[in-house]
């Protein structure tokens, strides 16, 4: 019985052949597939659907693989894009240049069946933990946005600037204030109220 994936892909490969195969493949296992046979068809086709997973062979006419690579890294779209770069090239600084190019993954040509569905299961793993970080990422900016704001009117004592809570209590401004806000409080005296405390104590001192 097939899988079910939540998951559309694009593959793209010049090689008839090649492309009908790995098709086939993913449509076995569940995914919604769309395909393409050059480079221009496969960025045509990305820039419609920003599938969240996508496989490119390296060689094909127009924009090969790693130019694909780079163009969708460069996209909004890129960084919750998971792409695989397939090649006959196996060499060491082959597979550093596809991944300097943006691909995530790296598979040779001609694939193996078992390795490819496990690296689409990280690709699916690792797709899954973006969403969810970013959705995570927003709830706390609205968060942020809503919470820890002063709205509407504050009932404040005439006398002696006192604040009145929903549960009728009176607290001193500055800790109603740093109760509900990010503000932070750091004690003085103005040069009025310095006046009026000096005449006070000089009175003080006069009347004793």
């Amino acid at each position: 019985m097939p899988e079910t994936h939540a998951f559309d892909i694009l593959i793209a490969d010049d090689e008839a052949v090649s492309l009908r195969r790995l098709e086939a493949a993913l449509v076995k296992w569940g995914f919604r597939v769309r395909t393409a046979r050059d480079g221009e068809e496969a960025w045509r086709a990305f820039s419609e659907v920003h599938p969240p997973l996508v496989i490119l062979d390296w060689v094909m006419p127009g924009p090969d693989g790693a130019e694909l690579c780079r163009r969708i890294r460069a996209t909004d779209a890129g960084f919750a894009t998971h792409v695989i770069l397939l090649s006959t090239r196996s060499e060491r600084h082959d597979l550093v240049a596809g991944l300097e190019a943006g691909a995530d993954d790296y598979l040779i040509k001609p694939f193996d069946r078992a390795e490819l569905r496990a690296r689409l299961r990280v690709g699916e793993r690792v797709i899954g933990l973006q969403r969810e970080l970013h959705g995570r990422v927003h709830e706390l900016e609205e968060a942020l946005a809503q919470v820890k704001q002063l709205r509407g009117l504050l009932p404040i004592c005439a006398y002696c600037k006192k604040v009145r809570d929903d549960g009728d209590y009176w607290h001193k401004l500055e800790v109603y204030v740093s109760a509900r806000t990010d503000a932070q409080f750091s004690h003085g005296i103005c040069p009025e109220c310095l006046a009026r405390v000096r005449e006070e104590r000089a009175q003080r001192r006069g009347s004793q």
